[in-house]
């Protein structure tokens, strides 16, 4: 076996091992029908209980209150009306709990219902927000406003991007609440809470924003690759929980709640996170607040809480406060627009993983491609196009010296008779071979050493950002986000019969037309040489190509792009290359003779 194919092999290997390794650990996300939305409003029998959260100076003193089991219907409501959004408030707490996107469907058919992002408590998968004031000193925990408070609407009709509204409470006892909603044109509301103190009293209050969710997402992927569940800022410091994580909290906060608290002393926001929908709390920047993760193990509640310090507030004096809520897509642009308008980290609420330095560069770059270009499968392949160029000078190389390999050939044979059994002296030969020519044996195998971790970090960015969902090409492939729809039983897309599903036996025999052109590709580049002479070698090569073709049948389709497109540059650069350095590639003499050794096989 010659060092050249040798390394080859060893390469070639290593890739299949890892993206074998990744497949097993990874593997690709099931498509339902419902996978993107929260359950249809439905009247339950909800014990829906959130607790009050202990103030920032650590006090406790509001205890637990029902946070809503009434059904939605008895409670009056506010709409909520903007170009992307639309839902309703509910005066029952002044709860912004039903919210919905409408630039977003549940699945590609355009009359399927629009994604859900918040719903009310006393319906299946409840998730809302609420805001309030903790008692201090001078207020009983009875007359501060809480989930159950039922809010009059003192200004405003519809909630709209120019028309905010006023929600009003008096708690009888000299303090009047006021809270003043507002929402821009995309997903951030603006939440402001005051209080006028005519009690007579000094009074003592902690604002506190919550957003409580009755039990787990129904469509949460448990996929290892995603992060779902509590993300959260603090000081510049990043973190996430997953809702497994969340009983096994240490702090019991209140009876059968535990939690997790971070005292944030300059800026940060917490929220829950899914595949691709957010909602975050987010206190004004430079604000010291009390970051809370709580799970109520008797309700079965998770639940995020922003508290801000105790203020007090004197006879006859009036405080507010100002923090901002994040409903809604996680769209780059759009997170990183209100990042730079003073949300510190607020992109890193996507999940970028361990290879961020990697994925957010060139999810940038294929946004912006796909911001010239307006398709995002030509995109993928512009990008591929970019990410090839910025490694041609180390293709160019490994190339160059493949080719000088070939032109050895010659003299490493001549080296292998002289040293006959010897391996140590055959090895000594072989390297002052490649000092004298300037050859490094080991330069085939860096550019596919370099796909893997490219590679990966382009199936994490089309696999967790919003701008790969529901993405279309061309013809059948209209969600470069979801695996080949396209397969022999639908005549590969000209049929309307619908693919396997992922996964699937029969999805795995049937694979698509991507994934055979890949196959394809693969086979084709490992015909610029010649098939090696050992079997074990003509094993590997001849059924590699196939193995990667199945394996990859299930992926992401933008993904499978990808690959084909980085095997037709590769091909054609490799070919280039070889036959400027004197080496011409016998594409076609090696195809021959390929079928010709499997008939000569075939006649024993």
């Amino acid at each position: 076996m010659d060092e050249q194919n040798r390394n080859l092999i060893l390469a070639t290997v290593l890739s299949f091992l890892v993206i074998l390794g990744w497949f097993v650990l990874f593997p690709p996300e099931k498509q339902t029908q419902t996978n993107d939305t929260l359950p249809a409003q439905e009247t339950v029998q909800a014990d829906g209980v959130a607790t009050t959260p202990m103030a920032a100076d650590g006090a406790d003193p509001a205890g637990s209150v029902d946070a809503g089991a009434e059904p939605v219907a008895d409670a009056p409501r506010v709409d909520i009306d903007t170009p992307r959004l639309t839902g309703s408030i509910s005066l029952l707490g002044g709860r912004i709990d039903d919210l919905s996107l409408k630039d977003y469907r549940v699945t590609l058919d355009p009359e399927s219902e629009i994604v859900r992002v918040l719903a009310p408590a006393g319906t299946e998968g409840a998730y809302y927000a609420l805001y309030g004031w903790a008692a201090g000193a001078g207020v009983s925990p009875d007359r501060v406003p809480g989930p159950k408070t039922e809010w009059a609407l003192e200004s405003g009709e519809t909630l709209g991007v120019d028309t905010p509204v006023t929600l009003s409470w008096d708690n009888g006892a000299g303090l009047t609440f006021r809270r003043t909603i507002a929402v821009d044109e995309d997903y951030m509301f603006t939440i402001t809470q005051s209080v006028e103190n005519a009690s007579g009293e000094t009074a003592g209050l902690a604002p506190y924003g919550i957003i409580a969710r009755h039990g787990e997402p129904a469509d949460r992927k448990k996929f290892f690759i995603l992060h779902e569940g509590v993300v959260r800022m603090s000081d510049g410091e990043l973190e996430e929980i997953d809702y497994d994580d969340m009983p096994d909290f240490d702090v019991n906060a209140n009876e059968g709640a535990r939690a997790e608290v971070t005292q944030v002393t300059e800026g940060g926001w917490i929220g829950f996170t899914d595949h691709f929908w957010m909602s975050t709390l987010i206190p004004e920047p430079g604000t010291a607040f009390k970051s809370v993760a709580k799970y109520d193990e008797r309700r079965n509640i998770f639940q995020t809480e922003a508290v801000m310090p105790t203020q007090t507030v004197a006879d006859g004096a009036s405080i507010s406060v100002t923090t901002q809520l994040f409903a809604g897509a996680k769209e780059w642009e759009t997170i990183r627009n209100y990042e730079r308008g003073g949300i510190a980290g607020f992109i890193d609420s996507i999940d970028w993983g361990w290879f961020f330095f990697l994925t957010k560069p060139i999810f940038w770059l294929l946004h912006n491609i796909n911001q010239l270009i307006g398709n995002m499968g030509w995109s993928i392949i512009g990008l591929t196009l970019i990410i090839k160029a910025v490694l041609f000078p180390l293709a160019y190389k490994s190339y160059v010296s493949m080719a000088k390999m070939k032109e050895l050939q010659p003299q490493m044979e001549k080296l292998k008779e002289q040293a006959g059994d010897d391996r140590q002296k055959l090895q000594q030969g072989m390297m002052e071979l490649y000092k004298k020519e300037k050859v490094n044996p080991a330069a085939g195998c860096l550019p596919i050493l370099l796909q893997i971790p490219i590679f990966f970090s382009l199936y994490k960015v089309i696999f967790v950002t919003i701008e790969l969902r529901h993405a279309p090409w061309f013809g059948p492939f209209q969600d470069l986000s979801a695996p080949d729809p396209t397969t022999l039983l639908n005549l590969f897309g000209l049929l309307p019969v619908a693919a396997p599903e992922p996964g699937s036996i029969m999805a795995l025999v049937f694979i698509g037309i991507l994934p055979l052109l890949l196959g394809i590709s693969m086979w084709l580049q490992q015909k610029l040489n010649p098939a090696p002479t050992d079997p074990t070698q003509q094993m590997i090569f001849a059924w590699m190509p196939w193995i990667f073709m199945f394996m990859l049948g299930g992926f992401a389709s933008g993904l499978v792009v990808y690959w084909i497109a980085n095997n037709t540059i590769t091909f054609t650069q490799q070919y280039l290359i070889m036959r400027s350095q004197g080496y011409k590639p016998d594409v076609f003499g090696n195809i021959k003779s390929s079928f010709s050794r499997k008939k000569k096989t075939a006649g024993k």
